[in-house]
């Protein structure tokens, strides 16, 4: 995922209450990271490839997967937010819920007010 669309993506799931966070999985690959209970992450679109997927991590462990979303590769950000949304982790294999949670409190965004400037200025 390009750096700015995964920010927004971050900023829009911290919107709904989600706490989201930009993931820098290497150089110039990036992805979003969704703390999940019992100290699991859900770390979506690192690998590069075209389609929405993620895996579920436990102490640097594989312990579940978000298969590829079908027709995910052609998604607008507010698809993609909306399927992290709705993705159901309980299960090793996650599953898409029919509906979207309703959105919690929102949360402040990463940064604070010294974002722009720990970013060196690259966004807008």
């Amino acid at each position: 995922m390009e750096e700015n669309r995964a920010r927004r993506v971050v900023d829009a799931l911290r919107d709904r209450g989600i706490n989201a966070h930009l993931l820098r999985a290497g150089v110039g690959q990036f992805g979003v990271r969704v703390p999940l209970p019992g100290g699991r992450e859900a770390e979506w679109d690192t690998d590069g490839t075209a389609g929405l997927e993620a895996q579920v991590m436990r102490d640097g462990m594989l312990v579940g997967f978000v298969p590829v979303i079908e027709g995910s590769e052609d998604f607008d950000e507010q698809q993609v937010i909306d399927a992290i949304a709705r993705t159901d982790y309980d299960q090793p294999v996650a599953r898409q819920r029919p509906a979207a949670p309703p959105p919690a409190q929102p949360l402040p965004r990463e940064g604070g007010v010294f974002r722009r400037f720990l970013d060196g200025f690259r966004y807008r």
